[in-house]
């Protein structure tokens, strides 16, 4: 019960997974993003435990299409499953299974898939992508934030969301972000405020794992981000 993007910045080369869904925490249970090598989401009745084989088949290099065709060739329930790949390549591919919960279904374009179940009707992944589309100047974090946004504002779920996620990885062997809304009344609003704030840590927490010298955040932060001190003196 979830609507996601799945994404590769033809830029920057990141890979990444935006979104939401009815369930809490959904952000250990269907995102799978591997540096500089591909990413994917699989939902609809999520299952976890096919988590690792579509991150060791990534990090193999298999094409999207393979990846989804072997996880799913060992998977019990493939008909009621989702998946959404982006692979090396930055090909993708996706699989909406025959007995996904409606409405099911799926988009693909250069470089990204949006896919979702239980949802208000085609118009959520079609917003979905319209809006990443709309948004390459910006980085992939922000574009799949904003393609999350759409999917809510064009309707969602109708019994709306608990839990939103955003994954992102770069050319370093951990993510640049990862952040998760478990459980919330407006998990897509959350997950906005928490992105906003870490945005600009970005570089401070890549340059922190690799030198201990860095200083703590806020003093970082004080130092890097305009007007910070301002408005956290206010609050």
């Amino acid at each position: 019960m979830t609507f996601s993007l799945v994404a590769r910045c033809a830029r920057t080369g990141e890979y990444g997974v935006g979104i939401a869904t009815y369930s809490p925490n959904v952000g250990p249970r269907c995102p799978v993003v591997v540096p500089c090598r591909g990413a994917g989401s699989f939902q609809a009745v999520a299952n976890p435990l096919l988590l690792p084989v579509a991150r060791s088949l990534l990090e193999a290099g298999r094409s999207a299409e393979k990846v989804i065709a072997e996880v799913l060739s060992g998977d019990p329930f493939p008909e009621l499953r989702q998946a959404s790949v982006v692979d090396v390549y930055g090909r993708a591919h996706a699989a909406t299974g025959a007995k996904s919960p409606t409405w099911a279904g799926h988009r693909v374009g250069e470089g990204y898939v949006a896919a979702g179940n239980v949802l208000a009707g085609e118009k959520v992944v079609a917003a979905m992508a319209a809006a990443f589309e709309a948004s390459a100047k910006e980085t992939l974090a922000e574009r799949l934030v904003r393609a999350v946004e759409a999917g809510r504002d064009a309707g969602g779920q109708p019994e709306g969301q608990n839990s939103a996620a955003l994954l992102v990885c770069g050319a370093h062997p951990f993510p640049l972000v990862d952040l998760r809304v478990d459980l919330h009344d407006a998990p897509e609003t959350e997950l906005r405020r928490l992105w906003d704030w870490y945005a600009p840590m970005v570089p401070y927490y890549v340059e922190r794992a690799y030198a201990a010298s860095v200083p703590r955040w806020w003093q970082w932060r004080m130092d890097r981000v305009p007007g910070w001190v301002a408005r956290h003196l206010a609050k």
